[in-house]
C-alpha cells in the first residue's frame, strides 16, 4: 500500500530543544508540527494586564469591547477607555482537577490552529491530538469554519499559508513531509487534501491531513497516465473517493476510474463520450460530476451513483469569455465568468443553473471597482473557486484575493493577502483533527 508519515509525540520530543517562551516555534527552524501565524505587522496590547489605571466598578459606566472571536483575543473590561483587572482569579488547583470529558468538549472548542499553541502547556494536553475522546467531542462540534489554503514550492521546499475566515488571520503550516513529487493540488474536501505529481515516470495520488500531518500513497491506477482528478469525503459515512476523468493531454480512450477509500482500490468505470471540452476545471456537487463542453455545447455530468456520464445541453452565456465552474450547497451549481469582447465593456457576472428549465439564469454582478482593481488588464488571467456558497478570485498578476458570499450578497477583500507567488495553488480547506487518511 503506500508509505505513511505521521506526527507523533516523538516529532515534538526531537524538536523539544527548539522551543522558545510561550511554546512557539522560531520561523527560521522547520517542525513538522509547528503552526504560527502571519502577522503583517505590529497589532496594539488589549490585554488587561498592559495597562494600567483607577477602577471604577459602576456597572453604568462600564462598556465591554469584543474583540477576535472564538477565545483568540480575551474580551476587554474598559471604564473610559482604561482597563481593570479581572475579579475572579484562576486557581490552578480547581482547574487541575477538571473530569478528562469537559477538558476534551471544551479543547474541542477551540480554534484548531490555537491547539498547537496548548500541547506545550503539559504532557496531557501534548499528547490531545492522539487521544480518541478528544478527536469524538471533535468531531461532535460545529465546524470551525471555511479556510484559504495556498500552496507552492520555493526551491523544491513545499510551502503552504492558511488564511482562517472566522480568525481573518494566515497561519503558516509546514508542509515539508510531503515527498518532492507532489507538485499539484488537486483540492480539499472535509479536512483532507489531494496531491498529484511524477515520480519519474510514474502517476502518483496522496492523501493527507494538515492537521496531523499524516498522509500515505494511494494504490496505483489502473492506467499509469496523468489525469484530471477531484476527491470527495462523505464524513457520516468516515470515507472518501477520488475521481479520475480523462487524461490532460486529451486522450479520450481512457476509462473513468474512481477510488473507494474503504475498498483501497480503484475500479473502472464508463469512457466519457467524445466532447470538446471547454477547460480542465470541475465541479462536484449533488453526487455529480460537471465539466463544461465546446461540442456539444453544454455539461457533461458524471453520476457517481451510476458510473455513467451523460449530456446536458445547457448553453453558455453569450460573449462568454472564461467560465469557471463552481459548487455550492445542496444541489446549486454556478457559472462564474467574463463578459464583453473590449477591456472597457468587460464584466465579471455570475449565473446559476436551473436544474427544471436547463439554463443558466445570472445571479449577480461583480462592482465595476472590484473588477478593475482585480483585474487590470483585459488578458489578464484569474482563478475562481468555491465552497459552501462562498466563492473566491484570485489573479495571477495582482496577487490580490476577492471573496463573494451568495447567501448575502457581499463582496469583501482578503485582508492580508498571502498569494503573491505566481505559482501558487489555492483552494479551500475545512481544517479538522477527525479527517482520517484511511
Amino acid at each position: 500500500m503506500g508509505s505513511i508519515g505521521e506526527s507523533s509525540e516523538s516529532g515534538v520530543r526531537v524538536c523539544g530543544s527548539q522551543l522558545v517562551k510561550n511554546g512557539v516555534f522560531r520561523d527560521e527552524e522547520r517542525c513538522a508540527m509547528q503552526v504560527s501565524p502571519v502577522r503583517g505587522g505590529g497589532s496594539r496590547n488589549t490585554s488587561p494586564l498592559g495597562r494600567v489605571g483607577s477602577r471604577n466598578t459602576s456597572p453604568s459606566r462600564q462598556k465591554v469591547i469584543k474583540t477576535k472571536p472564538r477565545g483568540l483575543d480575551e474580551e476587554t473590561v474598559a471604564t473610559f477607555g482604561k482597563a481593570v483587572h479581572p475579579d475572579v482569579q484562576m486557581e490552578d488547583s480547581i482547574w487541575a482537577m477538571l473530569p478528562e470529558d469537559l477538558l476534551n468538549e471544551i479543547l474541542a472548542r477551540v480554534p484548531p490552529f490555537m491547539i498547537f499553541r496548548l500541547r506545550s502547556v503539559c504532557k496531557r494536553w501534548n499528547s490531545i491530538l492522539q487521544d480518541g475522546s478528544f478527536l469524538k467531542f471533535h468531531s461532535q462540534v460545529p465546524s470551525h469554519g471555511p479556510c484559504l489554503l495556498t500552496f507552492w514550492k520555493n526551491s523544491q521546499t513545499p510551502q503552504c499559508s492558511v488564511f482562517s475566515l472566522p480568525l481573518k488571520t494566515w497561519y503558516r503550516i509546514p508542509f515539508n513531509f510531503l515527498p518532492q513529487w507532489a507538485f499539484w493540488l488537486v483540492g480539499s474536501s472535509g479536512g483532507l487534501v489531494c496531491f498529484s505529481g511524477l515520480d519519474g515516470l510514474t502517476f502518483k495520488t496522496l492523501v493527507c491531513n494538515p492537521l496531523t500531518q499524516t498522509w500515505r500513497v494511494l494504490p496505483s491506477m489502473h492506467y499509469n497516465q496523468q489525469r484530471q482528478l477531484i476527491m470527495v469525503v462523505d464524513r457520516m459515512d468516515r470515507s472518501f473517493k477520488v475521481i479520475a476523468t480523462s487524461d490532460i493531454y486529451g486522450d479520450k480512450s481512457l476509462p473513468t476510474e474512481v477510488y473507494d477509500s474503504k475498498l483501497d482500490k480503484w475500479s473502472l468505470h464508463q469512457i466519457m463520450p467524445a466532447v470538446n471540452l471547454c477547460s480542465s476545471k470541475m465541479a462536484y456537487c449533488d453526487s455529480r460530476l460537471y465539466l463544461e463542453t465546446l461540442s456539444p455545447l453544454g455539461l457533461m455530468v458524471y453520476r457517481l451513483d451510476t458510473g455513467y456520464w451523460e449530456h446536458i445541453p445547457a448553453k453558455f452565456p453569450r460573449s462568454l469569455l472564461d467560465g469557471y465552474l463552481v459548487a455550492g450547497t445542496q444541489k446549486r451549481l454556478f457559472l462564474v465568468g467574463r463578459i464583453g469582447l473590449y477591456s472597457t465593456l468587460q464584466s465579471m457576472r455570475i449565473w446559476e443553473l436551473d436544474h427544471a428549465k436547463i439554463m443558466w439564469v445570472e445571479i449577480s454582478r461583480m462592482p465595476p471597482k472590484y473588477f478593475r482593481a482585480l483585474l487590470r488588464l483585459s488578458a489578464e488571467r484569474f482563478e475562481c473557486f468555491g465552497q459552501d456558497n462562498l466563492i473566491c478570485f484570485t489573479s495571477w498578476n495582482q496577487g490580490k484575493g476577492l471573496l463573494y458570499d451568495v447567501d448575502k450578497k457581499g463582496w469583501s477583500w482578503i485582508a492580508g493577502c498571502a498569494l503573491q507567488s505566481y505559482n501558487s495553488q489555492v483552494c479551500f480547506y475545512e481544517p479538522r483533527f477527525d479527517a482520517s487518511i484511511y
